[in-house]
């Protein structure tokens, strides 16, 4: 599977056109994500075939978010399920940085049947594979990281060591910076059947396919 990250519509398109098999919809991906409004939730799941997961992020900066925004994504989770969504990606931490497993558990709870992704927030931890466990235990159902490094070329060691952490009770996606001339080095030395990457253009994206599709 290919994961692509896309803002527009169109991209959505183009993204799916060119090999992607499920997207991340966004908005602000300069801020690294935040919630795209329903409008275009629904234009994007009626303008494609494969799965949108919706992002669930009410700002950007920090994953430690107040109740009040804690409640705003529970209504953000309901609403993005009433439009079409496929999946929910969402990530909340403590304030020491490890994962906040009560709370993602209730938005787990949240979703309804809705698989979540913990996103990146977890390169921010300080113990990536006791985060594996604690994400486990909050119910999710994969996380999206680059192995706390800021590509998952330069985390792929750490990566390897995650997905033989999490096995099959966890899908562990790398992502960051993966394209069509590393995507090699990364599936094959972690051994993921999933990876993330950003929708730039179809070139890319039928690029990256071509390298991936045969080694995931």
């Amino acid at each position: 599977m290919i994961e692509a990250v896309v803002e527009t519509v169109e991209d959505a398109g183009d993204a799916e056109r060119s090999g992607a098999g499920r997207l991340e919809l966004c908005a602000q991906l300069d801020v690294g994500g935040t919630t795209p409004d329903e409008a275009t939730i629904a234009r994007v799941v009626q303008a494609v075939t494969i799965p949108v997961f919706v992002m669930i992020r009410p700002r950007g900066g920090t994953f430690v978010y107040s109740d009040e925004e804690i409640d705003v994504m529970r209504g953000n989770i309901a609403a993005a399920a009433a439009t079409g969504a496929a999946g929910i990606v969402l990530g909340v931490l403590r304030p020491d940085h490890r994962v906040d497993v009560e709370q993602t558990r209730a938005l787990v709870q949240r979703a309804a049947g809705l698989p979540v992704t913990f996103h990146r927030a977890i390169d921010q931890t300080p113990d990536l594979l006791d985060a594996i466990d604690r994400l486990i235990e909050a119910g999710v159902s994969r996380v999206l990281t680059s192995g706390g490094a800021a590509t998952a070329v330069e985390g792929v060691e750490l990566l390897a060591h995650m997905v033989e952490r999490a096995g099959a009770r966890l899908t562990v996606m790398p992502g960051g910076g993966i394209r069509a001339h590393n995507a090699r080095a990364v599936i094959e030395r972690t051994g993921a059947r999933e990876i993330h990457t950003r929708f730039v253009d179809g070139e890319g994206m039928r690029a990256l396919a071509a390298v991936a599709y045969h080694l995931l």
